[in-house]
């Protein structure tokens, strides 16, 4: 009978689903790069960048690994579920895309650590992979479909 509290425990533990590794990016048409740390319920992002003006800046996971073109167009949209409603502060949101402002200082670096609980990191890594992308405005977190953003100016795939 000893035995059985071990076996259930090693049960409970096999059982226990594996976390993918963290994935680390450089930025496009900016300085620094972007750490993604999976959680069980969400995605930690850790952001170095530099070359920003000063000031607030949207940050966005986008649905395309794809940072080659100018403007980073072609990493697409914001990655969603279901219809694409844009904005934290939005109550119809669906945008899973959706994260919080970083703030650039004097010098234009930025360090930030956003959780988003919106999505999982093996959900950025479908066969076409996925972007993190910086605008140069600040997202207002209700409007449209970015949120008055602007240009997408740092592009990072994740793969």
């Amino acid at each position: 009978m000893p035995r059985l509290p071990f076996l259930l425990a090693i049960v409970g533990l096999a059982a226990t689903p594996a976390l993918a590794d963290n994935v680390t990016a450089k930025f496009n048409g900016i300085g620094g790069s972007v750490t993604l740390v999976p959680g069980p319920k969400g995605v930690l992002v850790k952001i170095d960048a530099t070359g920003l003006t000063p000031g607030w800046h949207a940050v966005h996971f986008h649905e395309k690994g794809t940072c080659d073109d100018a403007g980073f167009k072609m990493a697409g949209s914001h990655t969603h579920a279901g219809t694409s409603v844009h904005g934290l502060l939005n109550p119809a949101a669906t945008d899973t895309g959706d994260l919080t402002n970083i703030y650039a200082g004097a010098d234009g670096t930025a360090k930030a650590e956003i959780y988003s609980s919106l999505l999982i990191l093996s959900d950025l890594q479908d066969e076409d992979g996925s972007a993190v992308v910086v605008h140069a405005k600040a997202d207002d977190y209700t409007t449209q479909p970015i949120g008055g953003a602007g240009d997408r100016v740092g592009c990072a795939v994740i793969k």
